[in-house]
């Protein structure tokens, strides 16, 4: 379900930053967002947290995993593709694992980790097609859109160290989180983006693909995630990375008429054997 929710949000994305700043995109998204899960709360009669400790760790992810990954894909997709988009967010694993080992220490370095993490930094290179020479616009959204998967890669194990194992539903804390970073753009996107845009004057494509990326891919999605992060860990969060791509790929292609250039599914599928190995997957046998 998350693979579902938010492969396509990347076909929503590059919808939105047609007439949207990417920080103004953020700010509708994430408003639309915390307005669903307002409505949740009331509804359940749940509380957010109360806890000042809780609310600072909440911050860090609210600058690390909405704001500035947010941001930086609307960045990139006003210069790539959502597919090529889609593609790069699979490289979160990637960053994630060695974050997990030497800052959170959540993690243990092994050789089958390591191998993995070459064979994915060579999935980056064939998606990158570096034999070709890369530069420009392309070279600058993909860097981007890698960027906002390297702030996805800090943000998961912080938020399984500091704030999944606290008392309160997965609902209350994403709420909390998301109205942080409703403040924090509040105070950024007038400041770097302009006055606000008149909802008047945006075509229905693009508010509906805002109150998509709010009510599902910011608000439910974010419950979804955290009760993945809370009951089997960040490792098995970032996984839902391997069906991202396929997803964001599909919609890219029949939805937007999005070229597919060869080494970008290709890369995309080495990154993921990186990612496999790295997490050592592999098939088990049910028993009861």
């Amino acid at each position: 379900m998350l693979a579902a929710i938010w492969g396509t949000s990347f076909l929503f994305i590059k919808v939105g930053v047609r007439e949207l700043h990417p920080l103004w995109l953020t700010f509708g998204r994430v408003a639309a967002g915390v307005l669903t899960l307002l409505v949740v709360l009331a509804v359940t009669r749940d509380r957010l947290p109360r806890d000042a400790r809780l609310w600072g760790h909440l911050a860090v992810v609210a600058l690390l995993g909405v704001v500035l990954p947010f941001t930086l894909f609307g960045f990139g997709e006003q210069r790539v593709s959502s597919v090529l988009a889609g593609i790069w967010n699979a490289a979160t694993p990637l960053v994630a694992l060695p974050l997990a080992v030497l800052l959170f220490r959540t993690e243990r370095m092994t050789a089958r980790r390591a191998a993995g993490l070459g064979i994915g930094f060579a999935g980056v290179l064939v998606v990158l097609g570096v034999w070709q020479g890369v530069g420009g616009a392309q070279l600058t959204g993909q860097l981007m859109c890698f960027g906002a998967a390297m702030c996805y890669a800090v943000a998961i194990p912080y938020q399984k160290k500091f704030i999944a194992g606290r008392a309160g539903s997965g609902v209350s804390m994403a709420a909390a989180q998301l109205l942080v970073a409703l403040a924090m753009l509040a105070v950024a996107a007038p400041l770097l983006a302009g006055p606000p845009p008149d909802p008047t004057g945006l075509s229905a494509n693009v508010l509906l693909c805002v109150l998509a990326l709010g009510a599902l891919g910011t608000g439910i999605a974010f419950v979804l995630n955290f009760q993945v992060i809370r009951v089997a860990g960040a490792s098995t969060s970032t996984s839902v990375t391997y069906l991202m791509p396929v997803v964001a790929t599909l919609v890219g292609v029949l939805v937007l008429h999005e070229h597919l250039h060869w080494n970008q599914p290709v890369g995309a599928l080495v990154v993921l054997s990186g990612v496999a190995v790295s997490q050592g997957l592999r098939l088990r046998r049910r028993t009861t």
